[in-house]
């Protein structure tokens, strides 16, 4: 069989074609070579030989023991919300001597590839998840041999992992019933995508403020976005064309809040005195906006760092439990907020 040269376009699945077995074999039998009979083991070597697969990751592994790089998964490397979880992560990994490498799930079709072999040839030590999902599809097998994972910012408990968050659904609760106490009954709510499970805590924190206050939900004020600027000036304009619009909107985002301002406006609308906005997260635009956003604040540093330091506990042989470590949340009140009119009361 003819040699080729290593190519670095090769990779773990182009092996596992090769030999006709499923890339969990080929990290076994890479990795964890007692694992596997002699014959996969000897066609695995074939094919790595076969395609040219360099995995430089595991000579480097074989030396060392580790890699001293974390890979921090990140939904949206444009949304500005997730900079000071990532600071929080590179700040406490830089102190035990880690490299953060920072992976973009926005257009994940084309980096899938490259996430799962990161994983299953341990070119990496760990990973930070800051969503909801893997980004890449990994079945039982690929994930028993895949390194530790904690989750920051969401929680899915079906995942199993150490997870930090806050508590989305008491949160968003509290930012609708400032609106309630200012006297607001025509509450709309502008909510995230809803496969996001903190949007569904979030949607959930709404229509219980809603009803402890004995305010029927209006399925026509509940509108889907996408936690961008865009979402929230459509579902400003799709709110304004009701028969009764809402005097009162509590958003899922920051970014959604201030693009359903910009949109209020452009519509002629004064902030406070016609449409009173809540926003969520307090990211670092929130306060310098005209006017100043009320929303509810997300200790991101923190998240970043506590989901770090569970990480490093998992990466020193030490026992963590998979489940919750809750942070506090803050509603700050700002100038986008006022007290209802009395026609709407």
């Amino acid at each position: 069989m003819d040699q080729k040269q290593p190519s670095s376009a090769a990779t773990m699945k182009d092996v596992a074609e090769q030999a006709g077995v499923s890339t969990a074999t080929v990290s076994r039998a890479l990795m964890n070579p007692e694992k596997v009979s002699a014959a996969t083991r000897q066609k695995v070597e074939q094919a790595v030989i076969a395609v040219g697969y360099a995995p430089h990751g595991l000579a480097r592994n074989a030396k060392r023991g580790d890699t001293q790089t974390i890979l921090v998964i990140v939904p949206d490397i444009c949304d500005p919300f997730f900079s000071e979880i990532i600071r929080g992560v590179e700040v406490t990994a830089a102190q035990e001597g880690y490299l953060v490498l920072i992976g973009d799930c926005a257009h994940q079709d084309q980096q899938e590839k490259t996430f799962l072999n990161l994983m299953l040839t341990r070119q990496i030590d760990g990973m930070v998840l800051l969503g909801s999902q893997l980004p890449f599809d990994a079945g039982l097998e690929d994930q028993r041999n895949l390194p530790p994972m904690v989750m920051g910012n969401e929680f899915a408990p079906e995942m199993a992992l150490p997870t930090v968050h806050i508590d989305n659904l008491t949160a968003a609760f509290e930012a609708v019933n400032h609106l309630l106490q200012l006297g607001h009954r025509q509450i709309a709510c502008i909510t995230g995508p809803e496969h996001v499970p903190l949007s569904q805590y979030r949607l959930q924190g709404y229509i219980q403020a809603l009803r402890r206050s004995n305010i029927a939900i209006d399925a026509n004020f509940i509108v889907r976005g996408d936690f961008t600027f865009e979402a929230g000036a459509s579902a400003l304009k799709q709110l304004m064309s009701l028969p009764q619009p809402p005097k009162a909107i509590f958003c899922h985002s920051d970014l959604m809040a201030l693009g359903a301002i910009n949109q209020a406006r452009k519509l002629g609308m004064r902030i406070p005195q016609d449409l009173s906005v809540v926003g969520f997260d307090d990211i670092e635009l929130a306060q310098y906006y005209d006017p100043p956003l009320t929303t509810v604040a997300q200790p991101r540093f923190e998240i970043g760092r506590e989901a770090m330091l569970l990480l490093l506990d998992e990466l020193q042989g030490k026992r963590v439990s998979s489940g919750s470590r809750l942070l506090d949340a803050e509603l700050r009140v700002r100038g986008s907020t006022a007290p209802a009119t009395k026609r709407e009361k």
